[in-house]
């Protein structure tokens, strides 16, 4: 599909990966729709972007934000499943200097798996649901999954989410396609994001030195993979590792 024809909601799009998404689709003339909790960042992006809060993990949320995407864009044709959280912590930890035994609280575990995997379910299900309803052809959805899905200490509840996005990714490439719906996924690596930057020098330092190319991934790495999933006509089903080598 050429970028300038997509009418394309992009979830978790007010800051990091997902905002510089939008810019860049904006700039290819795509009609951009965003959804977010962070209300300022939504605010911050630039004029032509459809902009609302939008929590992916409420089902009921996901269904209007649709409905009135598919209103202010003048119909559907894509989406980036973008949207995530993280809540990092062992499953099972012990307390160096005390030696109790901790575990990871099951809200950190369900705020994960919500925003993470149901939300991008959820979102998934209402947007092509309304393309099918519509009788829109074709359609493309990328989903943002995570090198992380090859399992990552102190992230269970991460690398289960991401995980099950790129196993669904091949799932719903094969049910959409009756629809003519594409459906890929991008996994990026280490990337600079406010998620990252959070992150103590010591730990961010390690990371890098793993990396083959010798440095943390950029947004715009990542988008060119997610600009390659929606312009290449003849990819689904698959996701593609963006992660400097990490993985390899």
């Amino acid at each position: 599909m050429e970028l300038g024809d997509l009418k394309v909601i992009v979830t978790g799009g007010a800051q990091g990966m997902g905002a510089h998404f939008a810019r860049r689709l904006l700039e290819a003339g795509a009609r951009v729709a965003v959804g977010d909790v962070n209300e300022a960042g939504l605010a911050a992006l630039p004029a032509g972007i459809e902009r609302r809060r939008l929590d992916v993990a409420d089902e009921a949320e996901v269904a209007a934000f649709v409905a009135w995407a598919a209103r202010a864009l003048g119909g559907l044709n894509a989406l980036v499943n973008n949207a995530g959280i993280i809540r990092d912590g062992l499953l099972v930890k012990r307390d160096r200097q005390s030696g109790a035994i901790t575990t990871l609280p099951r809200r950190d575990w369900d705020a994960v798996i919500g925003v993470n995997l149901t939300g991008a379910t959820l979102m998934a299900r209402e947007v092509v649901a309304t393309m099918a309803r519509a009788g829109t052809r074709p359609g493309v959805l990328v989903n943002i999954s995570s090198v992380s899905r090859h399992g990552n200490r102190g992230q269970s509840n991460y690398v289960a989410a991401k995980a099950a996005l790129a196993a669904n990714t091949v799932t719903w490439a094969r049910e959409f396609a009756a629809f003519g719906v594409r459906v890929g996924a991008v996994a990026p690596g280490m990337v600079e994001t406010p998620m990252t930057q959070g992150m103590n020098q010591k730990a961010r330092d390690a990371l890098v030195a793993a990396i083959p190319v010798g440095r943390i991934g950029l947004p715009e790495d990542i988008w060119r993979a997610v600009r390659f999933v929606l312009e290449c006509d003849y990819f689904d089903g698959r996701c593609v590792d963006v992660d400097g080598g990490l993985v390899m």
